[in-house]
């Protein structure tokens, strides 16, 4: 299945593969995806790696346990290493949004990931800053949200209302403080997650602090369940 997933996932135009450079491949060839996306046991609620399950259950990690995050389930297809660090920096920074199936299907390919999708009512793109989108044209976490699922997704619903600097050079907790407050729901549309099953989506989770600061709003107006779904998720969250 994980093989079968992955190959639909090369089915665009051919292309040079980003990782070995064979020609001609897809975005990246099934053999790279092969070798580098093997999945690894996760926490099912913050989606750092930990020991193998014993039995096969997912098991939280030690940090979860003793502070549970906001949100229900997170889930997360690969490590943020070599080589989808350089694939997702050249997604967002090189305006190559064609690479949005292939990190789409990546992510499909993820543990509980397509379960999550069939039982959600809502998908909700994590928003950018209005410079941010300026500058890359795009959003990342929008143009992977329409390749899931794109009749659930809604991209007006939840709203970045204050820009904030820029996330990498700060440590854990000064990336929750600088996040605090950046995200609303549109007002006149709050109570749609009232009782829904929602669904965030990022390309990358770092220390947690937006999708967390986003699922505490959802949360405050009523949600039953929030996930997040990254591509890509830090091994050491700082």
């Amino acid at each position: 299945m994980f093989r079968d997933l992955l190959t639909r996932a090369m089915t665009t135009l051919p292309s040079q593969c980003m990782v070995c450079r064979a020609w001609p491949a897809q975005p990246v060839c099934e053999a790279c995806v092969v070798r580098f996306a093997q999945p690894v046991p996760r926490c099912p609620t913050c989606a750092l790696p930990v020991p193998p399950y014993r039995d096969g259950a997912p098991r939280e990690c030690g940090e979860c346990l003793k502070s549970p995050p906001p949100l229900d389930a997170c889930f997360a297809a690969v490590s943020y290493a070599y080589p989808w660090s350089d694939c997702i920096t050249s997604y967002k920074f090189n305006s190559n949004p064609g690479l949005s199936a292939a990190l789409a299907t990546l992510l499909r390919s993820a543990p509980w990931v397509e379960p999550a999708l069939e039982r959600c009512d809502l998908l909700l793109p994590m928003p950018l800053s209005s410079e941010r989108l300026r500058e890359r044209g795009f959003n990342q976490a929008l143009a992977l949200a329409r390749e899931l699922a794109p009749g659930k997704t809604d991209s007006a619903l939840l709203l970045r209302i204050r820009d904030t600097p820029s996330q990498r050079p700060l440590g854990r907790a000064e990336r929750q403080r600088n996040v605090a407050g950046a995200f609303a729901l549109d007002p006149l549309r709050a109570a749609r997650v009232h009782d829904q099953r929602v669904v965030l989506v990022d390309d990358v989770m770092t220390s947690g602090a937006s999708l967390y600061a986003a699922a505490h709003v959802l949360r405050q107006a009523g949600a039953a369940h929030i996930t997040a779904l990254v591509v890509a998720r830090t091994d050491d969250p700082g």
